[in-house]
């Protein structure tokens, strides 16, 4: 009998699908809108059409199916209960029991991030490895933890917040309510926040010639870098905390690859390679025994249905 392996991503504004085969195969994807903001009854209700639609598009039936989804903020998931999520104003509500009910198939849940970091650690950049880490730079910093192929999610599922470890004592205040978070230097909101508050500093920087205080985004200093110092500062500034970030995730975890995602990874070597230079330097015992390679994530915004389905593989 076939087996169809569907990954639910939900997000605040709409949830991503994804039907695999045992091979890792898409045989079909779809999109629908989250609606979090009629309850979650209603969002559940969204799932399901979503999940027998695309069963029916790849010829499917729910008894060859196995679900998994990833799904923003704290999860419990050994009994499939969303914690609390403000992005979908969810609390202490039983995903996995509503989605099962609707469906009639075993629903397994993690949190979004640790989904991406699933599938990016099955399907993407991280297949050829058995340990692995990826950290997505956008609005803030997030990712997962793969040790020894499983996903790592410590204590009740609340472990493996990349984003909120400490990079500098007494440093900026991050959304959190700590001070100096690795998200609070490394997220893509970080990274604009400082580009604009160098240029208004610095009215001649070249930076102003394409861009405003306003319009200045995680692109700006990197297309300025060669040409002008504001920018170059920018840079150097932000890729020196993302490696001391990536360098104390490579010394506690000592992973074969850690992997890039979210908007500021799309710069790609600009990025990379000063990154990969800094983490060498500060990696402990040196590269000679147990290198730690930083690389691009390759699944985009892909990579948490797909780890959302490679939850639902029964081997995860």
């Amino acid at each position: 009998m076939a087996e169809y392996y569907v990954g639910i991503d939900i997000g605040g504004m709409t949830i991503k699908g994804i039907v695999l085969d045992k091979e890792g195969k898409a045989l079909c994807e779809d999109v629908a809108v989250t609606g979090s903001e009629n309850g979650g009854d209603f969002m559940c209700d969204i799932i399901a059409e979503l999940v027998f639609s695309m069963l029916r598009k790849c010829g499917g039936t729910k008894e060859e199916a196995y679900v998994g989804v990833g799904c923003p903020g704290v999860i419990d998931s050994m009994n499939g209960v969303l914690v609390f999520s403000g992005n979908l104003n969810l609390r202490d509500y039983p995903l996995s029991k509503k989605i099962e009910e609707r469906i009639g198939i075993p629903v397994k849940v993690t949190n979004d991030a640790n989904a991406a970091a699933l599938g990016e650690a099955k399907f993407g950049a991280g297949k050829n490895y058995k340990n692995s880490i990826l950290v997505t730079l956008g609005t803030g910093v997030g990712g997962g933890i793969i040790i020894d192929g499983k996903l790592f999610e410590g204590y009740k599922s609340a472990g493996a917040e990349i984003g909120h470890m400490v990079i500098e004592r007494h440093g900026d205040v991050c959304t959190c309510g700590r001070r100096g978070c690795f998200e609070a230097y490394c997220s893509a909101t970080a990274l604009v926040r400082r580009t604009r508050r160098q240029m208004e500093d610095n009215p001649r920087s070249a930076m102003w010639t394409k861009y405003t205080s306003d319009t200045a985004n995680g692109k700006t200093a990197f297309d300025f870098y060669h040409t002008d110092i504001d920018a170059k500062e920018v840079v150097d500034w932000y890729t020196k905390y993302l490696a001391c970030g990536l360098a104390n995730l490579a010394n506690i975890f000592r992973p074969e690859v850690i992997m890039l995602g979210g908007g500021v990874s799309e710069q790609g070597d600009n990025l990379i390679v000063p990154v990969q230079t800094y983490v060498d330097k500060e990696l402990f015992g040196g590269t000679a025994y147990a290198p730690v390679k930083i690389v691009k994530a390759s699944l985009g915004s892909k990579a948490g249905a797909y780890g959302a389905a490679a939850l639902a593989m029964r081997d995860i």
